[in-house]
């Protein structure tokens, strides 16, 4: 994470801790330069980094501060000053409140919008009214002062309030040059409507005001789910945990008062509190915390098992053998932090651009007004006027939406396509990935067991098997009961006395003979019998007969071999890195064509193989389900997963697809390749209204109004352009054709 911040001197001690806090009020790139560089000032703060897709900020204390009410205070007091509204990680209120901000901003446009119409009917009086009086047009004039300047007061107050913040901490950002424009277009136009002059420019600071709000409402819209990522990943932490005592009585006892060599109980249907080695009792353990494998796994005596992780059929008790902060689920957590912070690095490039956009627009601007009144006797009136209108004409409003009202263009196509964008550039890194890594179980496969050998067990035997199975809900006795009526085979319960022993099967006496559905020991199968390492199975004995083993195996997406292809005939390097076992991921990576592949991988493991890939250039794309796969999606350069992925998956990636077929990423490709070409074109467009905008402005060819007219202009033009996404034809697999 250190390489990721920026450096203090030497002589600063070493790192004595680290707080998070949640920032309100982030918008741009900007914002990140002024507060890091802030921090940076303060003796005490190592580090500071800032998220600016999750609003986090990550501060690392210097050696002998560590964490404290005074610290944390005067981080939070800082973010004061610089204008944004900061408390502590794990206080934050923002979930419970919603998006504040967003809705804040959705307020102002309805302000803008209302007062923008209601004075553009005045304007358009004054302008057609070529015998109107000056009495009528100072009348119209004043009203058009009540209406603008509440309005642009309370709908201006997003970007006052961040220009505000920048000029106090000695900085400029792009809401500088815009607060500028608008105060200055009201203040002018005040003193135009007081001496009895004829125009004012009431209208051109509001519909500046109203597409600048708009912008940054679409760009908000694109991020504002981001934030629950780790909330959602630490709730998977268990906040106490049942100790037994000595004397074999329980009791309860918080996470954090824990000890090593503690034994604690995990109950059924509960999420085990601790790593640790269970002692005693066997049961079913959910892993995919781990493995992101969806089939639960038999634990016993000596067996490893991991906080988060869910106990599914018998009490175990555990000895803890790692205390909570080092838990396998905070590795994950830690994983997840490095990842996310590295995303600073790609948004500071965009910081760097702003920084030199803001005082340009400025010098520009003054350049204008100092040459009217050195070179000209027009008065500083209409000098500072033709100032006005260059800051209009350069406001950033084309630029601004140029990315905004693509992404939301191309996140309405795939919607209706089953995919959702859920981060703000994730369309802009998919257009440029070179690399696929697949996840295995739920992501090539739909991680639902199916039956393997069915046809070749005779059909009363799985009648028999499925009588037992119907009083089931283990995930292996309902893919049994789903291969029956397949085959048409019936599933009655049976009516026999049935006994369910804890992570062994089912029993049951029927004819005289004595039944059982389970594991192999449970079964009695003979330890000559080699192990089915390839298939999850189950075991039928039918009294003194042999067992019959039932094979299930995880059902590929029907499309996921065509998927590959198409990708691997464009030049693609897939991968596949999957939790489960080598023989299983040999036999699924044949299938698909795949030669690069890694079994039994840990989160570490899929980390460090990314982070190789990374050195070498690459930029990847992860497609992944499974909790195990989160840190993963948040270090890979984009991220998908489908909608049947854990919570916090979905929330670390940055596409989620609905359907159950895996042409879903090919599309979100093929948009994002679209999306692409159209924010250039944009940007393209952008720069060419610049380029002829503000010549004409600076020669005093354009008043304030035209300037806002010509501004709003360009906004329709790249909105447009962003429109004919809607026409690009995407792939589907069902048509078994390439039509893009």
């Amino acid at each position: 994470m250190d390489s990721m911040a920026v450096s203090k001197p030497e002589n600063i001690p070493e790192a004595g801790g680290v707080e998070h806090f949640l920032v309100e009020g982030l918008h741009c790139p900007s914002c990140i330069r002024e507060i890091e560089g802030t921090l940076q000032k303060n003796p005490h703060v190592r580090n500071a980094r800032v998220n600016l897709t999750t609003g986090r900020l990550a501060v690392e204390w210097a050696g002998g501060n560590q964490k404290s009410a005074a610290n944390n205070d005067e981080v939070i007091e800082t973010l004061k000053n610089l204008g944004f509204k900061g408390h502590l990680f794990r206080d934050d209120p923002a979930s419970a409140a919603g998006d504040r901000e967003g809705r804040w901003l959705l307020i102002c446009i309805g302000i803008a919008a209302f007062a923008l119409m209601n004075i553009m009917l005045l304007s358009i009086s004054d302008w057609a009214g070529t015998d109107m009086g000056t009495q009528t047009r100072g009348l119209f004039h004043w009203v058009s002062a009540l209406i603008a300047l509440p309005a642009a007061a309370i709908a201006g107050m997003p970007f006052y309030k961040s220009a505000w913040g920048a000029l106090t901490s000695r900085n400029l950002n792009m809401d500088v040059p815009i607060s500028l424009a608008v105060i200055l277009s009201l203040v002018m136009s005040v003193i135009q409507t007081v001496t009895h002059g004829q125009n004012t420019y009431y209208d051109a600071a509001m519909m500046l005001l109203f597409f600048l709000l708009i912008g940054r409402f679409l760009d908000r819209k694109m991020r504002n789910h981001a934030l629950a990522t780790a909330h959602n990943l630490i709730n998977y932490r268990p906040a106490k945990a049942t100790i037994v005592t000595g004397n074999g009585r329980t009791e309860d006892c918080a996470i954090d008062l824990l000890d090593t060599d503690m034994v604690v109980r995990a109950a059924p249907g509960e999420r085990i509190p601790v790593d640790g080695i269970v002692i005693h009792g066997t049961s079913e353990v959910d892993t995919s915390l781990v493995t992101g494998e969806t089939l639960p796994v038999r634990v016993g005596e000596e067996d490893r098992v991991f906080t988060g992780t869910m106990n599914i059929s018998s009490p175990l008790d555990i000895r803890v053998t790692a205390l909570s902060g080092k838990t396998l689920l905070d590795e994950i957590i830690g994983l997840m932090e490095t990842a996310e912070q590295g995303r600073a690095k790609y948004v500071r490039l965009a910081d760097k651009a702003a920084h030199i956009y803001a005082p340009a627009v400025h010098i520009l601007a003054l350049a204008t007004f100092l040459g009217w009144m050195i070179f000209s006797s027009v008065g500083w009136q209409q000098s500072l006027i033709t100032a006005i209108a260059v800051l209009i004409i350069t406001c950033p409003c084309a630029l601004g939406l140029a990315v905004p009202v693509v992404q939301i263009v191309a996140s309405s196509r795939l919607f209706k396509s089953g995919i959702l964008v859920k981060a703000p550039d994730g369309l802009e890194r998919l257009a440029e990935i070179d690399t696929i890594v697949f996840d295995k179980t739920g992501t090539l496969t739909l991680g639902q067991p199916e039956m393997a050998n069915g046809d070749s067990i005779d059909p009363k035997a799985l009648e028999l098997a499925a009588s037992l199975a119907k009083s089931s809900t283990h995930p292996l006795c309902r893919a049994l009961i789903v291969a029956c009526h397949e085959r048409g085979i019936p599933t009655i319960a049976t009516s026999a006395a049935l006994r369910e022993e804890p992570g062994m099967g089912l029993v049951a006496t029927i004819d005289g003979q004595e039944v059982r559905l389970g594991n192999r020991d449970w079964c009695g199968v003979p330890a000559e019998v080699k192990d089915n390492n390839r298939y999850s199975e189950l075991w039928l004995k039918v009294g003194e007969q042999d067992a019959i083993l039932l094979t299930f195996q995880d059902r590929l997406r029907r499309d996921a071999e065509e998927v590959v292809s198409w990708f691997q005939s464009r030049g693609f390097d897939i991968l596949l890195l999957s939790g489960d076992r080598p023989d299983v991921v040999t036999e699924v990576a044949a299938k698909l064509g795949i030669t690069d592949y890694l079994a039994s991988a840990k989160p570490q493991d899929k980390i460090r193989r990314l982070e190789e890939l990374k050195a070498q250039g690459r930029k990847i794309l992860m497609v992944g389900d499974g909790l195990n796969d989160a840190p993963a999606l948040r270090a890979a350069y984009v991220s998908i997963s489908p909608s049947t992925a854990a919570d916090i998956s979905q929330n670390a990636a940055d596409f989620i697809f609905q359907s159950q077929n895996l042409d879903s990423i090919i599309r979100a490709y093929q948009v994002s390749k679209s999306s692409r070409r159209l924010v250039f074109t944009n940007f393209a467009l952008a720069a060419l209204y610049n380029m002829i905008a503000v010549p004409f402005a600076a020669a005093g060819y354009l008043t304030p109004l035209i300037a806002a007219i010509a501004m709003s202009s360009s906004s329709i033009v790249v909105t447009s352009n962003a429109l004919r996404l809607n026409l690009t034809r995407l792939y589907s697999s069902r048509e078994g054709a390439d039509r893009s």
